[in-house]
């Protein structure tokens, strides 16, 4: 009688968890560069979207530390005991973002100070809007045949940083082609409420990857995985 494979074989586990490690390690590098010149470049235009974009690097380079803690342990056994404090520190990071950004849109909204045009912004936020999909996809799809919600929630973080270049760009350019700073503000909000999003759906993630994902059985409302 042939057994039931539940996932994938231990040699193409080691495969993946060295392919996560990489694309972790690679995620982190960059959003330490990007943190660096969002933040100093928002502080100089005064742009509460900008910094935002900048402590989002650095919540997400929290996240993909988690994980990279979570996979620097060889056997499978201690890397699946590590997923769900690794799922939780991520969706803490998640929540810790919105708050602050929530409150610094606030304050920009109530009289705070406009935002000046910041020509590094829009560079930044071009290239990470090309950069950050292709990780993003690389890590989701490894996270998935692993089984590991931590990996997925991880890799939600970087497509976050997707949708945020997106935002971030389209607040920039319409302060700087029309002069309206409240987009700015309102740009910060929508980033906030992702984060609260994904906070919530890596919170509840915690296990029901347990089961390789490739079972269909194993994803629920809410998974991370699916």
């Amino acid at each position: 009688m042939t057994a039931l494979s539940l996932g994938p074989s231990p040699r193409r586990r080691a495969v993946l968890a060295r392919r996560v490690r990489l694309l972790v390690a690679a995620t982190i590098a960059y959003n330490l560069v990007e943190a660096a010149i969002a933040i100093t470049a928002g502080s100089v235009a005064s742009s509460g979207a900008l910094v935002a974009f900048g402590l989002d690097s650095v919540i997400e380079v929290a996240s993909a530390t988690a994980v990279a803690w979570q996979f620097s342990a060889r056997e499978p056994e201690v890397v699946a005991r590590r997923e769900g404090r690794a799922l939780r520190i991520i969706a803490v990071s998640f929540f810790a973002l919105a708050a602050y950004v929530t409150a610094d849109a606030i304050a920009a909204l109530l009289g705070g100070g406009d935002a000046e045009h910041s020509t590094a912004g829009l560079v930044l936020a071009g290239l990470s809007l090309a950069i950050m999909p292709g990780l993003s996809y690389a890590q989701r799809r490894a996270g998935r045949e692993l089984g590991s919600a931590s990996a997925v929630a991880d890799s939600k973080q970087t497509l976050l940083c997707t949708y945020l270049s997106a935002v971030l760009l389209v607040g920039l350019a319409v302060n700087t082609l029309f002069g309206w700073a409240w987009a700015d503000p309102i740009a910060a909000l929508v980033i906030a409420a992702v984060a609260v999003k994904e906070g919530r759906e890596a919170w509840r993630g915690d296990a029901c990857c347990a089961v390789p994902a490739a079972v269909p059985q194993s994803c629920g409302p809410g998974c991370a995985c699916c």
